[in-house]
């Protein structure tokens, strides 16, 4: 569940509440039940480092190109490929 974060109009008292997405924002302030704001907040959540999805998905086969053929244009001359010339 995600955290918002509010700030008290009056006593300027800033607080953070974990709500659910259809839960409604909360309008007092559990200190002296003025009006509260809604503040814009940092996402908790980065990524750092070189390339961390280079170590995380299967590196491509270098074996053949897995292209089926006809699939890149042998009906307009193909790609130059021996799987995809045409007659």
């Amino acid at each position: 569940m995600p955290m918002y974060e509010y700030r008290c109009e009056s006593c300027a008292k800033t607080f953070e509440v974990i709500q659910k997405f259809s839960d409604g924002p909360l309008s007092d302030c559990p200190e002296c039940g003025k009006p509260v704001g809604k503040l814009m907040s940092l996402g908790s959540f980065q990524l750092k480092g070189s390339g961390w999805y280079n170590t995380d998905y299967k590196k491509p086969s270098s074996s053949s190109d897995s292209t089926p053929s006809g699939a890149c244009g042998a009906s307009t001359g193909g790609c130059g490929k021996p799987a995809c010339a045409t007659n």
